[in-house]
């Protein structure tokens, strides 16, 4: 039996044009121009240039047209409107048209289909993918090495298994995968019944190849490699052979009187040692690859003049965009005879231009209106730089500005802004609060930079713990925890007390 009930319930529903506003917002400034580009190839309706040019050319075509009919006669004020006039009563034909076709419905696939091949359909980090300046031709390790195995005295199948090894060594130049498996996996793809003493053979002379210690399986082995290629035999060496070779576990803990104790040597020579070590490359594949130099560039510029701080949007790259003229007088003129399906088609293109054109116009509205708020909140950083950057979330900036804490997160995420300091992301100036004895707060990053402080000059012999850098906060006024001196530890990437200490 069929009931009918009725019911109410509160949907978010985002139209085309605000899921486009929305992804447009969050582009930085070299995604912006080439989501432009993009646009602009696929949109007819849609060209570079400004209204106002475009208005003017229109006045020109009116003025030529009159010096034709009448030389002597030149058009009066009434029938030739300024450009800001001509403009206005474009505008109103276009939005006239727009509400006499508002009841035409646009599905969502209507809307994705008119964006196909689009960036906008996909995420701004995908985009420049493939679109990067060319990098000059390189020869990476593995095709380096492939070179000098084959000048090795191996046999072919040994020749096999170190094209095998080659191709399993990862970027970093260390061979991660289980040797034995991968010998395993050789033996039954070639039915061969290869010795494991004949697979570590060929590895050992892989790794003596250039770069020294490539496919080496742990940091120790590929140490030892490099140490033994040594020409040399000096006494430091052959004390870092010993520290390898039978004291790793101290020299990997940073133990040095165990180290002096049981090689029984003295602290000069173990720092003699050591010195030799530091010039080993930990990663031999490292810094062979492809090189790919990113630059990064500001998407605001910050400068103060006569007191006051200017905020400007770079926005250079950006081209004025316009609808174009005439498609949209053969979309307006109904005495031309297109087809519905090329009426169809042409109006779509007209919203699909006018939605892009407010998007962009509404995100450098949001972007300048987020970054006033942020420079306001942070005047003191800005006048002062380091050591006064103040607590401040994202809840902070909406609220100011009336706005949601989505949206403030989509303009801060990825996005730099160029000041007198120096050029920050402008995550940087969020930061949690840290309460002071005064009963002030002080932004973490800032008891960060005092924490890096401290640890830059302390003894390298007796390295501070956290809980000495924890006291020699709290002494200063900040009421902080150990776990939070190591979370912050952590984040800057310094390491433990014990694996900072040096001989000196």
């Amino acid at each position: 039996m069929l009931h009918l009930t009725q019911t109410q319930k509160l949907q978010q529903r985002l139209s085309p044009a605000q899921v486009q506003y929305l992804k447009i917002l969050q582009l930085p400034v070299i995604q912006l121009e080439q989501k432009i580009k993009d646009e602009l190839e696929l949109n007819p309706l849609l060209e570079e240039g400004m209204e106002m040019e475009e208005e003017q050319d229109e006045r020109l075509d009116m003025l030529q047209d009159a010096k034709v009919e009448d030389a002597t006669e030149v058009p009066t004020d009434e029938e030739v409107a300024p450009p800001e006039r001509v403009k206005e009563s474009s505008d109103d034909t276009m939005d006239k048209e727009i509400r006499e076709h508002s009841d035409e419905e646009y599905s969502w696939e209507e809307f994705f289909e008119n964006n196909e091949g689009s960036s906008s359909t996909t995420q701004y980090w995908d985009e420049d993918d493939g679109r990067e300046a060319p990098t000059p031709a390189t020869v990476t390790f593995r095709e380096r090495i492939s070179e000098q195995i084959q000048m090795l005295d191996l046999t072919e199948t040994e020749l096999l298994l170190a094209d095998a090894i080659l191709w399993n060594i990862d970027d970093d130049g260390y061979l991660h995968a289980d040797f034995s498996e991968l010998l395993h996996d050789f033996n039954l793809e070639n039915e061969i019944d290869l010795s494991m003493e004949a697979a570590e053979s060929v590895l050992h002379k892989l790794q003596r190849l250039d770069p020294p210690g490539i496919g080496s399986r742990s940091l120790r082995e590929c140490l030892l490699v490099q140490l033994e290629l040594m020409p040399n035999v000096s006494t430091p060496r052959i004390i870092a052979l010993r520290i390898l070779r039978e004291a790793y576990e101290s020299f990997e803990k940073k133990h040095f009187d165990k180290l002096m104790q049981e090689l029984h040597i003295s602290q000069d020579m173990l720092k003699r040692a050591f010195d030799v070590i530091r010039t080993l490359n930990p990663k031999p594949g490292e810094g062979d690859g492809v090189v790919s130099v990113n630059y990064i560039i500001p998407d605001f510029f910050v400068h103060k003049e006569d007191g006051e701080f200017i905020i400007t949007l770079n926005d250079r790259g950006v081209p004025p965009l316009r609808v174009n003229r005439a498609y949209k007088e053969m979309l307006l003129n109904q005495r031309k005879r297109i087809s519905t399906e090329t009426r169809h088609f042409l109006r779509q293109k007209m919203e699909a231009a006018k939605w892009f054109i407010q998007s962009i116009h509404q995100r450098r509205n949001t972007m300048l209106a987020v970054m006033h708020s942020i420079v306001e909140k942070q005047t003191s950083w800005f006048e002062k730089g380091q050591g006064y950057l103040r607590p401040l979330i994202y809840k902070d900036i909406a609220e100011d500005i009336e706005m949601d804490i989505s949206t403030i997160s989509r303009v801060v995420n990825g996005k730099y802004v160029q000041t007198e300091w120096g050029v920050f992301e402008l995550r940087y100036f969020f930061s949690e609060g840290i309460s002071t004895d005064d009963g002030e707060e002080v932004a973490n990053k800032e008891v960060m930079a005092i924490m890096k402080d401290i640890i830059d000059v302390e003894d390298p012999r007796k390295p501070l713990s956290d809980q000495a850098l924890t006291k020699i906060l709290q002494d200063r006024g900040f009421n902080i925890a150990r776990r939070t001196v190591a979370k912050y530890r952590e984040s800057m990437d310094i390491p433990v007390s014990r694996l900072r200490k040096r001989l000196v």
